[in-house]
């Protein structure tokens, strides 16, 4: 190893497997930014669903082992590389992406996947927008293409991705309805721009939903869970209404005629398939939404980097999330 070379404690995964391969360590070399990159100090990155997968070896993205997990950082430019005249040392920022890992002290990206992040936010709302703000943005304007004065489900509503789309949904002009599984999950909808929220967990929560948007039907559904709930969202849908897939856990079985008489589509959204023009567009928006006030991260559990484990073992087998997952640096 150079002499002089910096050290950080960065997660790393050298298997693919459950939350115990996360492996905290503190000899990791700091990166050095190259040609069009930038060099983090980070304050918080955002724990997300995507990250477990991945972690477990199942997701259709598979880094090179080994690695260290995270895309969404927040903290402040401690270094930059040629052509990144765009950032200067001491810059507060955040990521939608980074190179090198995000549950590290210290994060390589591309400046182009480096936005400032106003004085108005702190490091941990930054580290709430990459992953939830951009999916929740192409879920609802490029993949469903909402008009004002439609009606959107968020179906899974309390949750980081949940919660964006919320706020996104009502500053367009939507009708929105948001579901979450607890007493607290409901209020924090309620608070963030849904006109009613509806107890998933209640047995008959659907005919309430039925009864409550009459004959039409919704819109949009912007579905967080589609294993356990696209047959019901099918039953929900207007006549040209469209269910957008943000998550799946697993298998579900459907009857395809649902989608007939309503002609209803169903499709499928991932962030990673944005080009770097529709990143650069959402990143627009979503910066205006920074400056109006709209958007605002709402947080929820906060972990050291020690228990990463935990974390990624909470995110997917918690009681229902409430606001954004964050590892604090």
């Amino acid at each position: 190893m150079a002499t002089g070379q910096k050290l950080m404690r960065a997660v790393r995964v050298f298997e693919f497997g459950g939350p115990e391969v996360l492996k905290l360590q503190s000899d990791i070399a700091v990166p050095i930014p190259k040609d069009h990159q930038v060099l983090i100090k980070v304050h918080a990155c955002g724990v997300n669903p995507v990250e477990t997968y991945i972690r477990s070896g199942t997701y259709s993205r598979k880094p090179l082992l080994p690695y260290t997990p995270g895309s969404d950082v927040a903290g402040v430019i401690e270094a930059v590389g040629d052509n990144a005249s765009a950032f200067k040392k001491g810059d507060r920022v955040f990521t939608s992406s980074t190179i090198s890992g995000g549950y590290a002290e210290y994060a390589l990206a591309a400046d182009h996947t480096v936005y400032k992040l106003p004085e108005k936010l702190d490091f941990k709302q930054g580290a709430a927008i990459g992953i939830p703000y951009f999916t929740a943005y192409r879920a609802l304007i490029h993949s469903a293409r909402v008009k004002a004065g439609e009606s959107v489900l968020v179906h899974g509503a309390s949750g980081g991705v949940g919660l964006a789309a919320c706020q996104i949904a009502r500053v367009y002009g939507l009708k929105v309805l948001g579901t979450a599984g607890t007493e607290e999950g409901q209020k924090i909808v309620l608070q963030n721009g849904a006109h009613e929220v509806f107890n998933h967990r209640e047995v008959n929560y659907i005919d309430k939903i039925k009864k409550y948007v009459g004959e039409k039907g919704i819109d949009v559904i912007i579905e967080m869970l589609a294993n356990v709930n696209l047959s019901k969202d099918l039953s929900l849908l207007s006549h040209g209404g469209r269910v957008i897939v943000v998550g799946s856990r697993g298998t579900i079985e459907i009857n395809p005629r649902d989608t007939m008489a309503k002609e209803s589509s169903i499709i499928g959204v991932t962030l990673f398939s944005s080009t770097k023009e529709e990143f650069q567009q959402y990143a627009a928006a979503l910066q205006a939404g920074m400056e109006i006030g709209w958007l605002k991260p709402v947080i929820g559990s906060q972990y050291p980097l020690e228990k990463v484990a935990e974390a990624h073992e909470n995110i997917i087998h918690g009681s229902g999330a409430t606001g954004k997952m964050i590892l604090l640096l």
